[in-house]
């Protein structure tokens, strides 16, 4: 249970990080695939909806668009 939580807390960052810098889903994927993620919307979205895993390629490529820190992931989200 407690790796679920993880994740939907990291997937809630991730939405959080690319919400914060403007970008569509859309948008994010282009980015991250000029550098060199191979990632489809449909992948992307679980990612964000913390059932699916993030590679450490995608996340350093993440770090980057987003120009974000690596604490910026892994902060606790407020319970909703």
């Amino acid at each position: 249970m407690q790796k679920i939580k993880y994740n939907v807390s990291l997937g809630a960052n991730i939405r959080a990080l690319r919400r914060d810098c403007g970008l569509t889903q859309e948008q994010t994927i282009a980015k991250l695939q000029l550098l060199g993620c191979s990632l489809t919307r449909g992948s992307y979205a679980k990612i964000e909806a913390g059932i699916q895993n993030i590679s450490v390629q995608e996340l350093l490529a993440m770090k980057e668009v987003f120009h974000a820190d690596f604490e910026d992931f892994f902060q606790k989200q407020p319970e909703e």
